[in-house]
């Protein structure tokens, strides 16, 4: 079965709803997909134990309202047969998908940068141990360690303390000077000023930065730098996250312009004709930057340019706390060297640091270690090489995903070019 949509968004986190609820009274046909089973995206993701905020769920109410507006939920992009077309699959079926114009809201991912000991059982990312909690996994009386850098880990360090977790420290990498500069100006955003007062913990520690994952067959402890110091502590969980880098890769087969690690978009969101992009895809700043950044997409994706220019004053706002945000939590660049010759950098394929750091480039790096050519085909190792090295992964090619023999033979249906 072939499907067609006047406007396909891909993503129904923050941006790809608000795209789809700017675009809806124009009475296109709009379809949403995601790889979720619900609307939200990461920061708003459901689950047993999740509390997902009412601006959410009033969202969802919304987009469920209009008849014009489709949402295929657990529906993954397979690959891109021909231009305006996509073969996507869910639990069930593939099919083919047609569009006029496309909106990518794909979203960001945590930076996951390799150190001794970070593949032992109990160590995952910051976001990753949010998103686990959520889900169901019990934390009660565990002592979890939290480092990386940026708000996510406050906000990790939040979800696993209501669950009953003892906190035993938040090692953030930036130094007290940076965000202590950062903590002033957040009363230009007041709903982030007020947000911070219930995220403070008392183990927070600025200029601190993990070195080592201790234990043999699981988790034991921790080696952290902290403040000029070297200290151990005792932990069941390391929860690290370096901050979070744009999903780009689909944009990048889709022939979308790149800026640094984001998709580069105009004014109105555009990256190339028929095609808009928005939220973190485009970089890192939040709910609030995302949701403004996906209403101005949908709405110019539909002609509708005087609604979407009235807009951008209030992306300009959050624009300002973007660049703070990103200013002030920068990568130190000794986190550049945690990494020993025998650290695995690819999880997947069991490359170390030392198979790769001979190497000049990114493809010649996978020809000689198969580095990212695993089961998360470098969506975990692509960002570690490529703030180690400056290594830029390459666009990927068909099919992005692992998909069903008879996903793949519906490409037997699509014209020739």
């Amino acid at each position: 079965m072939n499907e067609y949509a006047d406007l396909l968004i891909i993503g129904a986190g923050p941006a790809g709803m608000a795209a789809a609820l700017a675009a809806a009274p124009s009475g296109a046909r709009i379809v949403m997909l995601d790889d979720n089973p619900l609307a939200g995206g990461q920061i708003w993701r459901d689950g047993p134990q999740a509390s997902v905020p009412t601006q959410a769920l009033q969202m969802r109410e919304r987009v469920q309202s209009h008849n014009n507006i489709r949402h295929h939920t657990g529906t993954r992009v397979i690959a891109n047969p021909g231009p305006k077309q996509l073969l996507v699959e869910d639990e069930d079926r593939g099919w083919l998908i047609s569009y006029d114009k496309l909106i990518l809201c794909t979203g960001a991912r945590e930076l996951l940068l390799p150190f001794p000991g970070w593949t032992l059982p109990g160590v995952t990312g910051a976001g990753g141990l949010q998103a686990l909690i959520k889900a169901g996994l019990p934390v009660q009386d565990e002592r979890v360690v939290i480092a990386g850098s940026g708000p996510l880990l406050l906000a990790s360090a939040a979800t696993a303390k209501k669950h009953g977790a003892k906190i035993q420290r938040i090692a953030e990498q930036a130094s007290l000077t940076a965000i202590v500069g950062f903590a002033a100006q957040l009363p230009r955003w007041p709903g982030k000023w007020l947000q911070s007062f219930s995220l403070f913990d008392r183990n927070y520690r600025a200029a601190t930065h993990v070195l080592a994952a201790l234990g043999t067959d699981r988790l034991e402890g921790v080696r952290l730098q902290q403040q000029g110091k070297i200290v151990e502590l005792e932990c069941d969980r390391l929860a690290c996250g370096f901050s979070l880098i744009p999903n780009i890769q689909l944009g990048q087969a889709l022939g979308y312009a790149v800026e640094g690690q984001a998709l580069a978009v105009d004014a109105w969101q555009a990256s190339r004709v028929d095609h808009y992009a928005a939220g973190e895809c485009t970089g890192f700043g939040g709910s609030e930057l995302a949701l403004v950044e996906g209403a101005i997409a949908g709405h110019a994706a539909v002609g509708d340019v005087e609604s979407a220019r009235q807009l951008w004053p209030r992306r300009a706002r959050w624009q300002g706390f973007s660049r703070a945000l990103n200013k002030a939590f920068a990568l130190d660049s000794r986190l550049k060297t945690l990494a020993r010759h025998d650290t695995l950098v690819c999880r997947c394929e069991d490359v170390p640091y030392s198979a790769l750091a001979g190497h000049s480039d990114w493809r010649a790096a996978k020809l000689s270690s198969r580095c990212g050519m695993g089961a998360c085909q470098g969506r975990v190792c692509g960002g570690a090489v490529e703030h180690l090295f400056g290594w830029q992964p390459s666009a990927p090619r068909p099919p992005f995903s692992p998909a069903r023999i008879e996903t793949l033979m519906c490409l037997d249906d699509t014209p020739p070019v």
